[in-house]
């Protein structure tokens, strides 16, 4: 069987058409549900189907890592979830046209007091395509320095937050075995991993 050509193995923007828009839900914060009424391009006799959209800002994700190759992570209370996550520093990007680098920059600092000297962008990824337009830029941050935090003051889940490090080998094994659970920390983590497999060249060499 020939192989796929390359073009073909890639996302393709397209926009279908919406016949009516409600809103559900618009806060004065940064989120709002709305339900869309959308027409297949190939059905232009049809009523369309309703979907529910999640209006997002999208987030930034950082994955610090230490001279040591230490992880600095997160232990959070979310509440949907009923859990306490071990997370990553992250945050949304509720500033209007700011670079996500500076938002990565700026929640390093707030959420852990730090700043680093190497940021690489590690990718952009939807969360959930399906309901939400959430984008997640995921940043890798090495050079790590003690910084202040500034006016920023943790409050309610993030006022009970714990700080900690682990090794970046440990996180991957807890990733896998089930023990952290936290996407954003599962796709940066194997983001990383992908990258150091490329830098050794094919898996099957």
């Amino acid at each position: 069987m020939d192989a796929p050509e390359s073009s073909s193995l890639e996302d393709r923007v397209e926009t279908w058409p919406v016949e009516s828009s409600e809103d559900l839900y618009r806060d004065d914060w940064v989120l709002a549900l709305r339900a869309d009424r959308v027409r297949r391009p190939g059905d232009p006799g049809g009523h369309g189907f309703r979907r529910l959209v999640l209006e997002h800002p999208g987030a930034v994700i950082v994955l610090a890592v230490d001279d040591d190759g230490q992880v600095v992570l997160l232990r959070q209370y979310r509440h949907p979830a009923g859990r306490q996550f071990v997370e990553l520093p992250a945050g949304l990007c509720d500033v209007p046209g700011e670079d996500t680098e500076v938002t990565a920059r700026r929640e390093l600092r707030e959420e852990v007091a730090l700043e680093a000297a190497e940021w690489t962008h590690l990718g952009s990824f939807h969360s959930s395509p399906g309901i939400s337009e959430e984008v997640m830029h995921f940043y890798l941050a090495q050079g790590l320095t003690d910084v202040d935090r500034g006016d920023f003051t943790p409050e309610n889940e993030e006022a009970e937050m714990e700080v900690f490090r682990a090794p970046f080998e440990d996180l991957v094994k807890a990733v896998l075995d089930g023990r952290v659970a936290d996407a954003p920390v599962a796709l940066a983590a194997l983001l990383v991993v992908g990258r150091a497999l490329d830098d050794r060249g094919p898996v099957s060499e």
